[in-house]
């Protein structure tokens, strides 16, 4: 078995170093730069030769220096005659382009698997997915792993009481829907349509949340419009607390404002993004750990065990 070693690019270097407190080794020494012109700079400053290399990068904000800072960190390591390379990508960006939704325009997600390709990589280990059909854009391994279980676990702990899953559009009850099952509690869907131009959305509410403590589940928030929106419309249709949880917390734009200002109690994520200082000093969130996850997926894959009891 060729020795394991991980590395990390800039974008996440605190979960990067918790993985490998987990799996008992050192996080590889590399170092990336900046020429005065912006352009990367990869220093490998340990041998590789031979061995199972493994690099964490989440392509988070700013989205592209990320993804080209992975992209020369996987060609700097099949240059440096490794025996593989796997991108562990907590959060892959472009995954909201996974499909034409209209004339004339790229299907970013598919590029962005080309690249990864192309550069070197020859397997995938990434965490919630915005959509599963991603896996097939890739001709090498993919494992979607997901933060249901680590979710689900806080869930439980943290409300005793009466409890709803929410959706916030029809694009997420089937994840609801397994969350509501698994925690025994009932499910409510947000339906959003707009009623005619230029006029507000109408948020309506399809189940049952009077009395209850409506839990709303996202893989990711964004600019939290939709989310605290929808917590509006939960607290009119009589729901007795609103929370939050979700994957990624990508809380672009005027996030934090919007949920420091909503209905919102609590919004729980995990750290496949690393917050903004603005996040963090926000008293509404919550961030578990995906660490030991991730850890516990690249040790697997590095023995050739099976992975598939982490696909829950």
């Amino acid at each position: 078995m060729h020795s394991l070693v991980v590395f990390a690019g800039n974008s996440n270097i605190e979960l990067a170093e918790d993985i490998c407190r987990h799996i008992g080794i050192k996080l590889g020494d590399a170092q990336v730069k900046r020429f005065s012109d912006g352009e990367i700079q990869i220093e490998i400053r340990e041998n590789v030769r031979g061995k199972d290399v493994f690099i964490i990068q989440s392509i988070c904000a700013p989205v592209n220096d990320n993804l080209v800072e992975l992209l020369l960190m996987i060609d700097a390591f099949k240059r440096a005659s490794t025996q593989r390379i796997t991108a562990a990508i907590p959060y892959y960006g472009y995954s909201r382009q996974d499909k034409k939704v209209a004339p004339r325009v790229p299907i970013s997600a598919k590029l962005v698997a080309d690249l990864l390709t192309t550069a070197g990589a020859r397997r995938v280990i990434t965490l919630d997915l915005h959509a599963g059909q991603i896996q097939g854009f890739f001709n090498i391994p993919v494992d979607n792993l997901f933060a249901a279980p680590i979710l689900l676990d806080y869930i439980k702990k943290s409300f005793k009481d009466d409890t709803v899953i929410v959706s916030p559009d029809a694009g997420g009850v089937e994840r609801a829907r397994a969350f509501a099952k698994r925690l025994d509690a009932q499910l409510a869907i947000i339906d959003k349509r707009r009623e005619a131009p230029n006029k507000a959305e109408a948020m309506n509410v399809v189940g049952d949340v009077q009395g209850k403590i409506a839990i709303i589940l996202d893989d990711m928030v964004d600019t939290g419009g939709t989310l605290t929106q929808a917590a509006g419309a939960l607290k009119k249709h009589g729901a007795l607390e609103v929370h939050a949880c979700c994957a990624h917390a990508v809380l672009s734009g005027p996030a934090i404002e919007r949920i420091d200002d909503s209905e919102i109690q609590t919004l729980t994520v995990t750290n496949t993004i690393p917050l903004n200082e603005k996040a963090r000093r926000s008293d509404k969130i919550c961030v578990l750990s995906v660490s030991k996850l991730l850890a516990e997926a690249i040790h697997r894959s590095h023995t050739g065990s099976s992975v598939s009891s982490l696909f829950v």
